[in-house]
């Protein structure tokens, strides 16, 4: 494959993003299934597939997984920032200063806001951040108002009265379904910083170079 084609500059983000669609396929066909299963049992109508995308149901699977993971990017980037683990490739620096805490200086290639300064380059310095919490916020929200729909649909089948969205915000199942998801992700995310100190992975940015001592920090 040549260096300079499309894929190969491409290719890390190509192929996340690829196995990210082929699984949310997955995703929906194995809950659209799921979900008819349960109806079924329940002597309720079958959904199509143009209703099991809008319901409840898979709206909530799919957005409760995604604010788990862009809570715990904002998170890890702004933990960072400030905080160390010796000999983790994925921490800075015990003693020297690195080039990501450098005051930024505009020159002819960099991104506008840095040669624009002022607020915009205040909003640029922290919009990785800004931009996982933003994603945060709007997967949240989503993950409510999925999770929401689907309980008022269990309840429709119970026989149930529907709840109003204050009083199931603090419902304890739209709670759980959060708190499963977030612990994970930092156990993820410490399973990596720890593991990095000791283990290897030749060739892989994530990894400190093979022969670097475990007390080392890169």
């Amino acid at each position: 494959m040549s260096k300079n084609s499309f894929f190969y500059r491409n290719s890390l983000s190509i192929v996340l993003i690829s196995l990210m669609l082929i699984f949310w396929v997955g995703q929906f066909f194995t809950g659209w299934k799921t979900e008819n299963k349960e109806l079924a049992e329940e002597g309720q109508r079958l959904l199509s597939f143009g209703q099991y995308i809008k319901s409840g149901h898979f709206i909530q699977a799919t957005f409760e997984n995604w604010e788990s993971e862009f809570l715990q990017m904002m998170l890890y980037i702004l933990l960072t920032v400030s905080l160390r683990q010796k000999g983790s490739s994925e921490s800075k620096s015990l003693t020297e200063q690195e080039d990501v805490d450098k005051e930024p200086k505009p020159h002819p290639d960099a991104p506008w806001a840095v040669r624009k300064g002022g607020i915009w380059l205040k909003i640029y310095k922290h919009s990785l951040s800004l931009a996982f919490g933003v994603l945060f916020l709007i997967s949240f929200v989503l993950h409510f108002y999925g999770s929401y729909k689907d309980f008022n649909s269990e309840q429709m089948i119970k026989n149930q009265p529907p709840v109003g969205m204050s009083d199931y915000f603090f419902e304890s199942r739209f709670w759980f379904e959060s708190f499963q998801n977030w612990q994970s992700e930092f156990l993820a995310v410490a399973s990596i910083v720890l593991l990095s100190i000791w283990l290897r992975e030749k060739g892989s940015p994530e990894s400190k170079p093979v022969d670097m001592a475990h007390n080392e920090t890169p």
